[in-house]
């Protein structure tokens, strides 16, 4: 594990498969460690025992589940936290603790926030943390792209034009948000997550959200404009 911030651990790389990455991410905390998505390293698992353990692990999305989450829960007696619409996802590795229906604060600092798009449960979650600056964690909602952009999680193969505007609406809530670091789940550049202190956060996802709005059909680019 390497630490990227005071109280911020990155768990080492997964390669699901060629040229997509992913990390987790340690929040570590006074009243108990929270780990943000998941890591499939057992080894990694093993060293969140060095930071605390964990009390809560939040899942951004389905497409996060793995074996470890069991391993996980067994390990540290941690609470899982996923989406009420992927519930049944879910039950198929380990039924969430604490389900995820709104937007609203957990833990006193940790804001859930319903990003629906790049899936139905997909969730961001925004910590303002003790040494002062705002963490976002985007899930797969917004990714590092392999030309390090912010891109939505749209995948042309995977879904639907449907998909699009929700995730355009969603694209745009995440842009009135002012944090000072960005940690995304999948990457397919050089890194997970990005300082954005400078306060290009917004400009970032006005970007995004126009590729994903410029890459559809005619009519949907109308009705969306």
């Amino acid at each position: 594990m390497k630490q990227v911030q005071p109280d911020v651990w990155e768990t080492e790389t997964q390669s699901p498969f060629p040229g997509l990455n992913t990390h987790a991410y340690l929040l570590t905390r006074d009243d108990g460690n929270v780990l943000f998505y998941n890591t499939g390293h057992l080894h990694e698992v093993e060293n969140l025992a060095q930071h605390g353990g964990v009390a809560r692990q939040y899942l951004s999305h389905e497409d996060e589940l793995g074996d470890t989450l069991n391993t996980i829960a067994e390990r540290y007696g941690s609470l899982l936290v996923g989406h009420r619409e992927e519930e049944a996802s879910f039950a198929k590795v380990r039924t969430p603790d604490i389900f995820i229906e709104r937007r609203e604060i957990h833990m006193g600092n940790i804001e859930v926030i319903p990003t629906p798009g790049h899936s139905a449960g997909s969730t961001c979650f925004l910590v303002r943390s003790p040494t002062g600056k705002t963490y976002l964690f985007t899930g797969d909602t917004l990714y590092l792209d392999k030309h390090n952009r912010w891109t939505a999680g749209f995948i042309k193969s995977v879904h639907t034009e449907g998909d699009r505007p929700v995730l355009a609406e969603s694209l745009r809530l995440l842009a009135t948000l002012k944090p000072d670091v960005v940690f995304g789940s999948a990457f397919v550049g050089e890194h997970g997550f990005e300082d954005v202190s400078d306060g290009s956060w917004p400009e970032k996802v006005d970007q995004a959200l126009g590729r994903l709005l410029k890459d559809a059909p005619k009519q949907a680019r109308e009705v969306n404009s």
